[in-house]
């Protein structure tokens, strides 16, 4: 049996682009984007989680292949993946990621299906700041941050960004002030995240929940997973959005 014949297979199309999906449970929507390599195991069970709590996740498989561990091969053919593609941003500054556009449409879609107050999401490493990036046009109301990557942190300028044009900051920023709360979990000495939280907490103030974990480790839900972290994104999914009716 594979990991995932317990999920529905599905795809989603926005834009012209088309990606697979997996979901599994019942229960306000969350959308949980997978890091690099791909949708591992590790993934699939932190999504397992979410679901058994009470959610319908959603999984989009965005590159690598679904199922396939982590591993020198799988994270350099995932890379490979990502560095030709147009729908991410590697290097460039104060610039949104076109599969952001994507996404939204997903949690859209996801919400007006379900309906609720809204959806959750959470990014992770090179996908981390996606869940913030969905927030400016979608129903994102519980957006969690794992260890946000992107850009390369080439730079200190790349260090401190966030993956958002400053139009889309400016959308994000207001409705952070308006009470929607981001959480945010990392190491501390993660030198891939850089020094985004500091530019997170300056953006964001006290609506900026910070998790912070001592070392150098990354994957702070799957491959370096800290069970305090799960545990608080469980309970920040569950008392953004509520449980199943």
């Amino acid at each position: 049996m594979g990991l995932l014949d317990g999920w529905t297979p599905g795809c989603h199309t926005a834009g012209g682009i088309t990606h697979s999906t997996y979901r599994r449970g019942r229960g306000p929507g969350v959308i949980v984007i997978h890091e690099v390599p791909g949708v591992t195991p590790e993934v699939i069970g932190f999504a397992e989680e979410v679901a058994a709590q009470g959610h319908t996740v959603v999984m989009p498989s965005l590159f690598g292949k679904p199922e396939r561990g982590y591993g020198t091969l799988s994270t350099v053919s995932s890379l490979a993946q990502v560095c030709v593609s147009r729908e991410f941003t590697k290097l460039a500054r104060g610039r949104t990621a076109p599969v952001a556009v994507w996404l939204r449409s997903l949690a859209r879609d996801l919400h007006e299906e379900l309906g609720g107050i809204g959806v959750g999401a959470v990014g992770m490493c090179f996908t981390g700041g996606y869940a913030l990036a969905m927030m400016v046009d979608a129903p994102v109301v519980a957006p969690v941050l794992a260890q946000p990557s992107a850009p390369f942190p080439v730079g200190e300028t790349r260090k401190r960004d966030l993956g958002l044009s400053p139009a889309d900051l400016d959308v994000v920023r207001a409705k952070v002030n308006a009470g929607c709360q981001v959480l945010g979990l990392r190491f501390q000495e993660d030198g891939l995240v850089g020094n985004r939280f500091e530019t997170l907490r300056r953006e964001f103030g006290d609506n900026f929940i910070a998790v912070e974990f001592p070392g150098a480790e990354h994957s702070t839900l799957t491959a370096h997973r800290r069970q305090a972290g799960v545990e608080r994104v469980l309970a920040f999914f569950a008392d953004k959005l509520g449980g199943p009716d």
